[in-house]
C-alpha cells in the first residue's frame, strides 16, 4: 500500500471552551458548530429566496417573518429526528440497553435520514398553522438543505469520523486512531456531492421555475441525495456491525433507495400539474 501523500489536517474537535463556575469548562464542538452554520445558513438564504417574487410566480408562500419560527420547526426535527433515526436505524439493540445514551448528543450519532423525517414532519405542523402547502414549504426547505449538509461532512472530516475504505489514490490520508491504512476521505467527497453539487442543481432548478411547480424541488432533492449517498457509499468503510450489509450494501444505500424512487415520483406528478 502506498503511503498517504496528504497528510490529514489534525484539527482539535474543541473549537473553544467556556469557563463555567461550579461547573468547568463548557466545549464548544466543531460537530455543534455545523448544526448551528448549516440552519442559520439555511434560514438566510430562505430569506433571500422569499423575497424574489420573480421565483414564485403565483404560488403563495412563507413571510420572511414566518421563517424565524420556521427555523425552530426545523431544529427541533433535525435534532430529535436525527437522534432517533441514529437510535432506530442504526443501533436499536446498543440503545435498548444504553436508554440514557439516546440523549448523548453530543457524543455523535445523527442519522440524515431519520432527520430528514423530522423536518418533514416539523414542515408538515408549520405550513398547517400558516395555511400553506405543504410542498411549497418543503421545496423551500429542500434548497437549502444542502448548506447543512456540507457544514455537518466537513465537521465529520474534522471529528474525524465517517472515514473511507483503504485506497492507493495520490490524496488519500491516515485517519488518526483508525489504523496506518492510508483511506478515502469520504467525508469531503459527501461534502462535494451532497453539498456543493446538489446546491448548484437545486439552484438551477429554482432559476427554472421550480417553485411555481410545488413538488418539484422536493423531488430533485430526494434523487439528488439519493444518488449521492449511494456513491458515497462506495468510498465510505461502513461499521461491519451498524452499516454493513449482504452483497455489499451498506444501510445508507438501502435507505435512499426509496428517496430516488418517492422524489422520482413527486418530479412526474410535478411536470403533469399547471404551472402556477
Amino acid at each position: 500500500m502506498l503511503e498517504a501523500l496528504i497528510s490529514y489536517p489534525q484539527i482539535d474537535p474543541v473549537w473553544f471552551s467556556i469557563p463555567v463556575p461550579w461547573i468547568g469548562p463548557l466545549p464548544i464542538r466543531w460537530y455543534a458548530l455545523a448544526y448551528i452554520g448549516g440552519l442559520l445558513g439555511g434560514w438566510l438564504a430562505m430569506r433571500w429566496l422569499v423575497s424574489k417574487d420573480s421565483l414564485w410566480g403565483a404560488a403563495p408562500r412563507p413571510s420572511a417573518l414566518s421563517l424565524d419560527d420556521l427555523l425552530v420547526y426545523a431544529a427541533l426535527g433535525v435534532i430529535v429526528g436525527g437522534r432517533l433515526g441514529n437510535v432506530l436505524f442504526y443501533s436499536p439493540g446498543y440503545y435498548l440497553a444504553n436508554p440514557l445514551s439516546i440523549f448523548k448528543v453530543w457524543e455523535g450519532g445523527m442519522a440524515f435520514h431519520g432527520g430528514l423525517i423530522g423536518v418533514w414532519i416539523g414542515i408538515w405542523l408549520f405550513a398547517r398553522r400558516e395555511k400553506l402547502a405543504f410542498w411549497t414549504v418543503a421545496d423551500l426547505v429542500s434548497v437549502v438543505t444542502p448548506i447543512g449538509l456540507f457544514f455537518g461532512r466537513v465537521a465529520n472530516f474534522i471529528k474525524p469520523e465517517m472515514w473511507g475504505r483503504p485506497t492507493d489514490v495520490p490524496w488519500a490520508m491516515i485517519f488518526p486512531g483508525v489504523d496506518e491504512q492510508p483511506r478515502h476521505p469520504s467525508q469531503l467527497y459527501e461534502a462535494g456531492l451532497e453539498g456543493l453539487l446538489l446546491l448548484l442543481v437545486l439552484g438551477i432548478a429554482v432559476r427554472m421555475g421550480g417553485f411555481k411547480r410545488p413538488g418539484l424541488i422536493s423531488g430533485v432533492f430526494g434523487i439528488g441525495y439519493g444518488l449521492a449517498r449511494i456513491v458515497s457509499e462506495f468510498f465510505r468503510e461502513p461499521d461491519p456491525q451498524l452499516e454493513a450489509l449482504a452483497h455489499g450494501l451498506t444501510m445508507g444505500m438501502v435507505l435512499s433507495i426509496p428517496l430516488i424512487v418517492i422524489g422520482g415520483f413527486f418530479v412526474l406528478r410535478a411536470i403533469k400539474r399547471p404551472v402556477v
